[in-house]
């Protein structure tokens, strides 16, 4: 087994041959470019440059929760049962679920940068949030932080607030770090911490791809005002279970 400096070698090293092999892929010529309209290309190089860096982001969250939880045996769970659990509990909590559909959406509206650094900033610092959870790290008012982020969330994307980029990705990892720990804090007994936090992590980037289609209405006029409601319903969800939690 791999301990130590060693470990934290080996995860440097994969996380290089990881963002080397996909920035190869990014950069490679399409033999068919030259017969893709331009729209059509800059969204290809566009789907091509977020999954390179959603490749990166979950094996950072991966090292995370690595490097912060001992190596333990399999248990029943094990690993398959601690991916589903992972990937089902930002789903099965709607708290959850809004908030991180909230950040594509918001993302999306607000155009570049913010629709491709706004959903890798919010699960690169929930896997800190995560660590911490699963290490039993006590955290303040995390139930009231979670409820909150889609009641700020959804307001910000109802009003159609244009943030500067660094106070969007600075709201949105503060909130980030809460949902992890939320995650991290209720890891199943049985589970493997490794496999839990890989589920949680491919779940809410799959929330956030699907905020970002969402959002992407929002370049027409009608599609504007849809997007805005989807932000009224998301600030109402949050408000329930903000009321509920405090």
């Amino acid at each position: 087994m791999i301990v130590g400096g060693g470990r934290i070698r080996a995860l440097i090293l994969l996380v290089n041959l990881i963002a080397g092999s996909t920035a190869g892929l990014c950069s490679c010529e399409n033999p068919n470019s030259a017969t893709l309209e331009r729209g059509s290309l800059k969204w290809l190089n566009f789907g091509m440059m977020l999954a390179r860096h959603w490749v990166i982001a979950i094996v950072l969250a991966g090292c995370l929760i690595l490097l912060a939880v001992p190596a333990q045996a399999h248990t029943s769970e094990g690993v398959a049962g601690g991916f589903l659990s992972g990937f089902l509990h930002p789903i099965l909590g709607y708290d959850h679920l809004v908030a991180m559909v909230a950040v594509g959406l918001w993302g999306a509206f607000l155009g570049t940068p913010a629709i491709w650094l706004l959903p890798i900033v919010f699960p690169t610092v929930m896997a800190i949030g995560g660590a911490i959870g699963i290490l039993g790290i006590p955290m303040p008012a995390v139930d009231l932080l979670v409820a909150g982020s889609a009641v700020v969330l959804g307001a910000c994307i109802a009003l159609a607030l244009r943030a500067p980029i660094w106070i969007a990705a600075l709201l949105v990892g503060a909130f980030a770090i809460f949902h992890g720990h939320a995650h991290g804090s209720e890891l199943p007994q049985a589970a493997d911490p490794l496999a839990y936090a890989f589920g949680f992590v491919i779940a809410t980037g799959l929330l956030h791809v699907s905020g970002i289609g969402l959002g992407l209405l929002s370049r027409y006029r009608a599609g504007e005002y849809g997007v805005r409601g989807l932000g009224v319903a998301i600030a109402v969800v949050g408000l329930t279970f903000l009321t509920g939690s405090v």
